[in-house]
């Protein structure tokens, strides 16, 4: 490892930091701001690329925990260190990250802000954002891990509270209380763990990953329980897990499009990354114990979320029911305890990324058309936009796990990874899948088939139009089809659902060494005799 690797993650947390800094002054240069954005967006992804083809795959299959280290003192007095490494896991997830953020930048580049607001605060927010999750899945010190996901607060709430809908106020003060309760518990816990590793440690206690997790078998179980609650709660809220899920349909819903790609496409894995990076590892034995309560709580909330969002009207909120439905299907396949199932949980947390920022994307497009959240006010748009009604379609066909999409094979890989320990649990979750196929079909039905119908749609065609009277004189539509920007912006995510869904094996290679590490941390035997990504190369690694 050379000394220029061990300071890439730390250049990749004070980029977009350093640039948030820098754009929020440019109030009166909207073009500048955003240019400046969007060129540390793509420089944070090209470094985050770098760090991809640095990481050693082989390394890590022999044994080592965390690459591209950055270690420095802190604040001694308490033994916190700015510590900073990746595994496999938090790779992918900063690749999604790096992925995505450029993304949301090039499909808000023409959005209306609400009065007052302007594009260098919003994009300034989206970069501080993006700098508090590197330096969320990138910390090895338990207290840095904290302090960043407290902080990963305070762009999003006001992402949220000055750019969002007309109840924008409501939605990001629920969101921020939420979170903020199920840090504070949180915290209690990482106290403890402190105290912990002080009675068994002769130079006292500590917040090191590595130190904590030598200690986990020599802490009692009863002990573990309690720790684990303190951490499960805050990564419930943040997940969310049913019942503390009710603030994401009212921050999906009123956030802006970009801030809600990140919402639900990242910022909620870090919770799906807490259960793998410190739930199980930590605790092994309260995740044992307590792991049928998490599996009840994940098949609930498949069934409850699908079932809400196939009664929901509000397009926003259809996305957020059903990115709870997802996350019932990760928080199963971390539980269920192989090999198969971790790497199929990290798989979807990805794919999640993907196919959900798409759909929430696609849904933006159309309501920045037709002034309108509300599935009841469009219908027979494939007519108007075909090119968007394609990409909604595809973003819908890999939400609900379609063969050759992205997501199936995430999908595919947590129930034959969770069948073989927990059978009952893995059978009642296939029925998500079934409703997954009805909410996502009968939302493209109502918008994208049939006639031109809706006020949405109607106000956006001046006059009688050729497309209710093809004898009335033409006139122009407003409800117009995706320009070139759009396309921009959707190519990439397409690519990406079609290339994981049919070369999911260089990210699972990524993947696997890091969730069998996991596994032999537990402390239990693999169930499924092969590896994901020995079933999915046919039996030939």
């Amino acid at each position: 490892m050379t000394q220029t690797q061990n300071y890439l993650l730390l250049v990749l947390l004070l980029l977009p930091l350093v640039g948030s800094v820098v754009v929020a002054p440019m109030r009166d240069r909207p073009g500048a701001a955003k240019a400046v954005a969007l060129t540390i967006a793509l420089g944070e992804l090209a470094l985050t690329a770098l760090a991809w083809f640095s990481y050693s795959v082989s390394a890590a299959t022999a044994g080592t925990r965390f690459q591209l280290v950055f270690d420095i003192p802190w604040i001694p007095a308490f033994g916190t260190r700015i510590t900073l490494g990746i595994d496999g896991i938090a790779l992918v997830m900063l690749a999604l990250i790096a992925v995505l953020v450029p993304i949301v930048m090039g499909s808000s580049w023409a959005d209306k802000l609400p009065e007052g607001r302007t594009p260098a605060g919003f994009y300034s927010l989206l970069l501080a954002t993006q700098a508090t999750l590197v330096g969320v899945f990138a910390a090895t010190d338990v207290f840095l891990f904290y302090v960043f996901f407290e902080a990963m607060l305070i762009p999003m709430y006001f992402l949220i509270g000055r750019f969002g809908g007309p109840k924008r106020q409501y939605a990001a003060v629920k969101f921020f209380l939420y979170s903020l309760l199920g840090g504070l518990i949180m915290l209690a816990s990482v106290i403890g763990l402190y105290v912990v590793s002080g009675s068994r440690l002769p130079d006292g206690g500590t917040f090191s990953w590595s130190e904590l997790q030598r200690l986990a078998a020599s802490v009692p179980e009863s002990v573990q329980i309690w720790l684990f609650i303190g951490f499960f709660v805050a990564f419930a809220i943040k997940a969310p897990l049913v019942p503390l899920h009710t603030w994401l349909p009212d921050a999906g819903a009123e956030a802006p499009i970009g801030a809600g790609v990140l919402l639900v496409g990242v910022l909620d894995k870090v919770a799906t990354f807490g259960f793998l990076r410190y739930c199980l590892p930590l605790f092994p034995a309260a995740s044992k114990t307590l792991a049928p309560l998490v599996l009840t709580l994940s098949v609930i909330g498949i069934i409850y979320a699908a079932l809400l969002a196939t009664g929901q009207n509000d397009l926003k909120r259809f996305v957020s029911y059903t990115s709870i439905a997802h996350f019932g299907f990760i928080a199963m396949g971390i539980f269920a305890f192989s090999t198969q199932a971790f790497a199929g949980a990290v798989l979807y947390m990805v794919n999640h990324g993907i196919t959900t920022g798409m759909l929430f994307i696609t849904v933006g497009m159309l309501i920045a058309r037709g002034g309108s959240r509300l599935i009841s006010d469009y219908g027979g748009v494939v007519k108007l936009t075909p090119a968007l009604a394609g990409a909604f379609l595809v973003a819908g066909l890999a939400s609900l796990a379609l063969p050759g999409t992205n997501s199936f094979v995430s999908e595919f890989l947590v129930l034959i990874g969770s069948f073989p320990r927990e059978p009952v649990y893995t059978i009642i979750a296939t029925v998500g899948i079934i409703f997954a196929a009805l909410y996502v079909l009968w939302v493209y039905q109502r918008v994208f088939q049939g006639p031109v119908r809706g006020d949405a749609v109607l106000a956006s065609v001046p006059g009688p139009g050729t497309m209710t009277d093809p004898a009335a004189p033409a006139t122009r539509s407003t409800f117009t089809d995706l320009d070139k920007r759009e396309l921009g912006v959707l190519t990439p995510l397409v690519l990406l659902v079609l290339l994981l869904g049919f070369f999911p094996g260089p990210v699972l290679d990524v993947i696997n060494p890091s969730v069998t590490a996991t596994m032999h941390e537990v402390g239990l035997a693999d169930p499924v005799l092969a590896s994901a990504g020995h079933i999915l190369n046919g039996g030939n690694r």
